[in-house]
């Protein structure tokens, strides 16, 4: 096949690949069934297990704090609530509004609709109140009356009309930096470095992330591989001596930030550009004797995430180096075929890797990605408890499998932590906690092991500016601010301990779907109405390579393309037809009508348009419905055509395909719907129909 046809880039199945994609989007009832041995323990143990989970939140619940802020903020303030979406929303639209008029114009109308007053004095907190107060745009801009408590809404709207947007804006602005603070550990490494050193604060190890993420220029990708270089130097002044490597201080590092390009598609030039890029920073990390954490994003990054890791891991200038790290995300239902991989390779090449197992951060846009694709299925559990079980699955794999995996658990769910600590006792393991920072103190304060030492935890502590939060913000409010979240839930009295801290493996076998019933899969977004368009997952290699194999098929032959009147090819003007991004290359010719033929074509369908008038709507929808289904299964042959005659990227072909195909679904469900005739009301004796009539014979210039 001509590389204008194919990137280059795409080579289709690799090892890495080939030994994790089985369940790549595989079906989630059979995925959690095989997972489910693993994360069930004996009915004495699993007792044993909820007895010390519910002793964790009842001491959460007992040494709560009221300046231990974002748990309560989250309770508050939940995705449940108005304020919640509202919070949600303002953070994310302030991320994507460019000017400052749109800003003053959305804050003044999502802020003053609302009811923030019921909170203020809701919580003992008093990050709560401070947030609240900021968020009603009233603390460092005007003191108010008593009265306006009751109606912030009017007092909003004098602030505005007093002050102007600006103001208002910065002092929104400002509540968004209070609750910054509770997630960020601070703007520079140097101000998280004093902080992690501070009191209460050195108990804990700590693995810190330069926030900012997906470069999107070259000129980025060199700004934060400089960054991590500097953290790197910096980071080392953690070091004590005599700290074993498992309490090395840590650099987490996304990829995205390393190269604009970070996908798929640019396989090769990413392995060439951003390999050499990753090896230095991990030499120096060695150097500067702190670990080393490649962190994990979206699923389509995985595959290519870990041929760059495999890559650290054969990389002989690192070897006896304990520091390597790689965060493994228990919500991919790939994420136990990801662990026997990286299992076999430490052993293979007789390496130490940290691993940070975590749910992940990702899945609404997971969710809605594969939606807008069209793919068979997704990637990730469509049910939390899946998600749980995935994680306890994963931890034994950690706890029983290769010595040479050093297992890190980030979670602040009490149920996982305790089978964690049980399963661990079991196997006679080391192994250490994770948790973000500014939550999760009272959880992992109370944590003992059997010698009654503090079990070692880690805080992951993110570093950066209030514009590169916002980002970082979204996703753990869309993690955390739910209203059935564990983080949520255990700080809520009303719910009793025993309730959150369910066995999740009693919990999925109880399910009548384990699969959530209310999220369809992608093929049947639409309902009962219509199909989804058909996609395809072209960051699976070996999907990648059907769509190859076939396209190389449809091009064994010259492409001849004519008019079709009256259902017969006609004869016309020949014409060579080239690949307009190799112009040398003659794929085809095409027969062009003449204007003879044009007044045909519009002869014969005058002629057609009263039949086709008397042809029931359903009758339509279905000659719609199957050139669909015709599109469908000559996907290859068409996206082959859309790439070299047009020039398309395979992406975009396929995106044109896929359009095509809504289109004739979507107006064949309008058919049926909007076109049976409809009876109206009338006088006794009177008959009225509405019935829809075609316009008759019209062009399209395509």
């Amino acid at each position: 096949m001509s590389d204008f046809l194919w990137p280059a880039g795409w080579a289709g199945p690799t090892p890495v690949g080939g030994a994790i994609n089985r369940h790549y989007l595989g079906d989630e009832a059979l995925v959690v069934r095989e997972q489910l041995p693993l994360a069930r323990l004996p009915e004495a143990d699993r007792n044993q297990v909820i007895e010390d989970a519910i002793r964790l939140v009842e001491h959460v619940r007992r040494e709560r704090k009221g300046s231990a802020g974002i748990e309560a903020f989250l309770q508050q303030y939940d995705l449940g609530s108005r304020e919640g979406v509202m919070l949600m929303c303002i953070a994310e639209a302030l991320l994507r509004i460019p000017d400052a008029d749109t800003a003053d114009r959305l804050i003044a109308e999502k802020i003053s609709s609302g009811n923030w007053a019921e909170h203020l004095g809701e919580a003992e907190s008093m990050f709560v109140n401070a947030s609240t107060w900021g968020l009603m745009l009233t603390g460092r801009v005007v003191r108010p009356a008593a009265s306006d408590v009751d109606d912030p809404s009017s007092l909003l709207q004098r602030l505005v009309a007093r002050l102007g947007e600006p103001v208002v804006r910065g002092a929104f602005r400002q509540a968004m930096r209070i609750m910054g603070h509770q997630f960020v550990m601070g703007r520079t490494i140097p101000d998280a470095i004093r902080r992690a050193t501070s009191a209460d604060n050195q108990r804990y190890r700590y693995t810190f992330d330069m926030l900012g993420e997906s470069a999107l220029t070259e000129g980025n990708d060199a700004r934060y591989f400089d960054a991590y270089g500097t953290a790197i130097h910096q980071v080392k002044t953690l070091v004590k001596g005599g700290m074993p490597p498992a309490a090395w201080p840590s650099i987490s590092v996304k990829l995205s930030a390393l190269h604009p390009r970070y996908e798929y598609a640019r396989r090769e030039d990413v392995l060439a550009k951003l390999g050499p890029k990753l090896e230095a920073l991990a030499l120096e990390s060695m150097k500067a004797g702190i670990a080393f954490t490649v962190d994990a994003e979206e699923v389509d990054r995985l595959e290519l995430s870990l041929e760059l890791f495999d890559r650290l891991l054969r990389l002989p200038a690192l070897d006896g180096w304990p520091g390597l790290g790689l965060a493994v995300q228990s919500y991919q239902k790939r994420a136990l075929d990801q662990l026997r991989w990286l299992g076999a390779r430490v052993d293979e090449t007789g390496r130490t890797v940290n691993v940070r197992l975590v749910k992940g951060a990702y899945w609404d846009a997971e969710i809605k990605r594969s939606q807008e694709r069209g793919l068979p299925g997704y990637p990730v559990f469509t049910r939390k408890p899946n998600t749980d079980v995935s994680f306890l699955a994963c931890a034994r794999v950690l706890l029983e499998g290769s010595q040479r995996l050093y297992p890190q658990f980030a979670s602040h769910n009490a149920h996982s932590v305790a089978w964690v600590m049980h399963v661990a006792r079991l196997n006679g393991r080391d192994y250490e906690f994770q948790r973000l920072h500014g939550m999760g103190e009272e959880l992992y304060d109370s944590l003992r092991d059997p010698q009654g030492q503090p079990v070692p935890c880690r805080v992951y502590a993110p570093v950066g500016s209030h514009e590169d939060l916002l980002p970082y913000l979204v996703r753990r409010l869309l993690e955390n601010g739910a209203n059935t979240s564990f983080v949520n839930r255990i700080v809520d009295e009303r719910v009793p301990a025993a309730e959150i801290v369910r066995d999740p493996v009693t919990e999925v076998e109880g399910f009548a779907s384990i699969a959530h019933p209310r999220i369809p899969p992608p093929p049947r977004l639409f309902g009962e109405e219509r199909a989804n368009s058909m996609g395809i997952n072209l960051a699976d290699g070996t999907e990648q390579a059907k769509l190859a194999k076939a396209c190389r098929a449809a091009t064994d032959q010259p492409w001849s393309a004519a008019p079709v009147v009256g259902g017969k090819a006609r004869e016309g003007s020949r014409r060579e037809l080239r690949n307009p991004a190799n112009r040398d290359e003659v794929i085809g010719e095409v027969r062009e009508a003449d204007p003879a033929l044009l007044d045909e074509a519009f002869t014969l369908g005058r002629r057609a348009q009263l039949a086709w008038e008397r042809t029931a709507p359903a009758a339509r929808a279905d000659i719609l419905e199957a050139a669909a289904r015709a599109f469908e299964e000559r996907h290859a042959d068409l996206i082959a055509r859309c790439v070299r005659e047009a020039g398309k990227t395979v992406p975009d072909s396929l995106a044109e395909l896929r359009q095509a195909v809504d289109f004739l679904r979507y107006y064949a469900a309008r058919l049926r719907k909007d076109f049976l005739p409809l009876d109206l009301p009338g006088p006794t004796g009177e008959s009225n129909r509405l019935e829809w009539r075609g316009r008759g014979v019209f062009v399209c210039l395509s």
